[in-house]
């Protein structure tokens, strides 16, 4: 099913919504929420938790990108319910060296997993990214936004871990100029 016939049955209060994303976007989502969580039992609750999170979204809400949209959503309640897991003790899971990473870019003395979703710094970090090439915003964006770990960007991209790694190092480095040139109090 096309993704605009999904949100028409949203928009109907069709509960066929549920599992057409399901169908077609459970595995994206759950990835996505594997890779901050990494646990099964938690990563299905808020992948479930997603599909409530579209039901009460839509309407108003009607998304072009059906899948950007379920992602946003599956990202931020996997976030949220990382946070709320790790309170008291930081482990050594990957989300935490990928928020460790990004400290550096967006902190401003902030939770970086909240300063990354704001409107003014979110649209000049689109706009820093679009000025790279294509394969370091693919990095980028299968590191931060998808967690996903140098290796398995490594293996992706066909590349050296060590290469994925010096070259997003980089690229921290470039986008904090960015924005301490646009302002940002980093």
């Amino acid at each position: 099913m096309e993704d605009a016939q999904i949100v028409g049955l949203y928009w109907a209060r069709d509960e066929r919504a549920i599992d057409e994303s399901s169908g077609k976007y459970g595995a994206y989502c759950g990835s996505i929420a594997y890779n901050i969580l990494a646990d099964r039992q938690e990563t299905e609750e808020c992948v479930n938790d997603t599909w409530l999170g579209a039901w009460n979204s839509m309407p108003p809400h009607r998304p072009v990108l059906l899948a950007a949209f379920l992602g946003r959503i599956t990202r931020n309640l996997a976030f949220n319910l990382y946070k709320k897991l790790h309170r008291e003790k930081r482990g050594g899971s990957n989300i935490d060296l990928v928020l460790d990473e990004l400290a550096d870019c967006v902190s401003g003395g902030d939770d970086p997993a909240n300063v990354i979703n704001t409107g003014d710094l979110t649209g000049d970090i689109d706009l820093f990214l679009s000025s790279l090439p294509e394969t370091k915003q693919r990095m980028f964006i299968l590191r931060y936004w998808y967690a996903d770990s140098i290796g398995d960007i490594a293996e992706r991209l066909g590349l050296s871990e060590n290469n994925v790694s010096v070259t997003l190092n980089r690229v921290r480095k470039q986008l904090r100029d960015y924005l301490t040139d646009r302002g940002y109090d980093l």
